[in-house]
C-alpha cells in the first residue's frame, strides 16, 4: 500500500476490520484479535463504540503510524 493510499485510508473517522487488515498487514484472524485489543483499550478510555468500528485516531496511535513521514513521501 502506498503512502497516498494509507493517508486516504486513515482520513476516515471509523476503522472496520478490512481497514485494520490493510493498515496492519495481518490476516483476518490476527486482525480480529488486534481489533479486540484496541476495542478494550478504547472502552477503558470511555469510548462508546458503534458495532464493529474503532476510532481511526486510536488505531493510528496503536499502530504507531507516522503521518508526517507519510505526507513527506506521498506521490
Amino acid at each position: 500500500m502506498s503512502a497516498k493510499e494509507t493517508l486516504e485510508l486513515i482520513s476516515k473517522q471509523w476503522c472496520n476490520l478490512d481497514d485494520l487488515m490493510r493498515l496492519s498487514g495481518l490476516g483476518i484472524n490476527n486482525a480480529f484479535k488486534l481489533k479486540k485489543k484496541i476495542k478494550i483499550l478504547c472502552e477503558e478510555k470511555g469510548y462508546l463504540l458503534p458495532k464493529g468500528l474503532l476510532p481511526m485516531c486510536e488505531v493510528v496511535a496503536f499502530l504507531n503510524i507516522n503521518i508526517d513521514y507519510l505526507k513527506s513521501v506521498r506521490n
